[in-house]
């Protein structure tokens, strides 16, 4: 078979097109810009274009893959319809390879990728092993593929965005959050909690969800009151479906992390269990809300029959995700963190875990927002959680599939920040600039090509 992939280099599209190369089959793809990925995925011999000329797709294709994030307008993607080859969505191909399997998706508005990398290394470094469609690089696998044809298990990362998620009929599902994002397909806060309700009810009978407290309205005849009387927020979930509830923040749960602690920039808790207190699980050069995902991926992984032993050297050897709270220097004068943070509630929880590991230090962040439609939709909220930073230092916004919405610009977080230890910079002159801010310790933030400053200021810092 011969593949071919419109957005190739998209971190869900590439997991899919290494599966296949490995296969066996023809890979090949189309994507706007060259990156890391896609030089990686070159190297590993799939052949990929950046030019959009339709004269580059190959004669004999078999079958097109495309994600949401390539524009249809593209001239490859209009010569691919006019040649009625035939087209599957990301989403359907994912929901096409995980059927017939034990599957565990992740989903949730932030917090998924490291869930369902945590899930499955805990896996694979156990007698049943998974394949494993990740959204992020993950440090152990060096991939965000993983391929065991010998496991009946198969975890994958469910994308809410565009509904993509409910291709999937999962036996074990995790919701991590429900927070408002992608309203530019979804309208509305309500409407984006209907669509994870869908996913939410299916969740195989034989199998569980796992959902962080406070998501869902009630179960089994339990009124879960979470202080709010509107119910039209909440997850309203089938009897038939087994739940579990978990925590890193309240001892009420399923699941939950008590006496949580740092020692030398690593992170130690108790969990709790339905069954049993395990004591000091250890998590590496991990930061606090990595606690929570932990706990999340703790009660699959012994939902699937992990024991104690597996369980904690899993965690304590989990080296995390590429742009995941990723410590890129840690010297005795400066500590330099890239996360993916782009959503005002995971900017918050990576704030929060650098003041709770370097508390009295002076931290620089750099920011560069995502999408005009959530830089408008979020403005405020980017403004209040940014403001916790000592300084802030502003990179225009990366549009990815979005055309420019006049008026909205990063100048329109900046005027919201209410401090004046603000900045609004190029790419190009951000290493000088955060050099003279003198910073003990440097954030980068964003999930557009903010990664391509990361080896840059990487190499400055560690010679500062």
């Amino acid at each position: 078979m011969t593949y071919y992939f419109l957005g190739i280099g998209g971190i869900g599209m590439s997991a899919i097109a290494r599966f296949f190369n490995k296969g066996g089959h023809v890979v090949c793809g189309y994507d706007r810009t060259e990156s890391p990925l896609t030089r990686k995925l070159q190297e590993e011999g799939i052949f990929v274009h950046y030019d959009d000329n339709p004269d580059k797709i190959p004669s004999n294709v078999d079958m097109v893959i495309y994600t949401p994030a390539v524009p249809q307008e593209t001239k490859v993607f209009q010569a691919v319809k006019e040649k009625g080859l035939p087209i599957m969505k990301r989403s359907q191909m994912l929901g096409e390879l995980t059927r017939g399997k034990k599957c565990i998706a992740v989903a949730g508005s932030h917090g998924k990728t490291t869930t369902s990398a945590m899930i499955a290394y805990l896996l694979s470094k156990s007698p049943m092993g998974c394949s494993a469609f990740l959204g992020g690089i993950a440090k152990n696998f060096d991939s965000n593929l993983l391929v065991n044809n010998e496991s009946e298990y198969i975890v994958v990362e469910a994308d809410e965005y565009d509904r993509s998620f409910l291709q999937l009929h999962p036996l074990y599902s995790v919701i991590t959050a429900t927070d408002p994002d992608h309203l530019d397909i979804y309208g509305t806060h309500e409407n984006l909690v209907e669509a994870f309700q869908q996913y939410a009810n299916q969740t195989r009978p034989e199998g569980a969800l796992i959902l962080k407290e406070g998501l869902m309205a009630h179960h089994h005849g339990h009124d879960h009151d979470d202080g709010d009387d509107d119910d039209k927020l909440l997850l309203h979930v089938g009897e038939e479906i087994r739940c579990y509830s978990y925590s890193a923040r309240s001892i009420e749960p399923d699941y939950y992390a008590i006496n949580v602690r740092n020692y030398n920039g690593n992170v130690f808790f108790d969990l709790r269990t339905p069954e049993k207190v395990l004591y000091d699980i250890e998590l590496q050069n991990s930061c606090l809300y990595n606690v929570e995902n932990a706990v999340a991926a703790a009660a699959v992984a012994l939902q699937c029959g992990l024991d104690e032993y597996q369980l904690r050297f899993g965690l304590k050897s989990f080296a995390g995700i590429r742009r995941r709270f990723d410590v890129r220097v840690k010297t005795k004068d400066v500590v330099y963190i890239d996360d993916y943070a782009h959503h005002p509630k995971e900017i918050a929880a990576t704030i929060e875990s650098v003041r709770y590991l370097y508390p009295d230090k002076r931290v620089v962040g750099i920011f560069q927002p995502h999408l005009y439609s959530r830089t408008r939709d979020l403005a405020d909220d980017f403004a209040e959680v940014l403001g916790r930073l000592d300084e802030i230092i502003l990179m225009p916004i990366y549009p990815a599939r979005e055309k420019p919405i006049p008026g909205v610009s990063s100048g329109m977080i900046l005027r919201k920040i209410n401090t004046m230890n603000k900045y609004l910079s190029t790419p190009e002159q951000i290493p000088d600039l955060v050099e003279a801010l003198c910073p003990d310790v440097v954030l980068t933030m964003g999930a557009g090509d903010i990664d391509r400053l990361v080896p840059v200021l990487e190499s400055r810092l560690s010679e500062s």
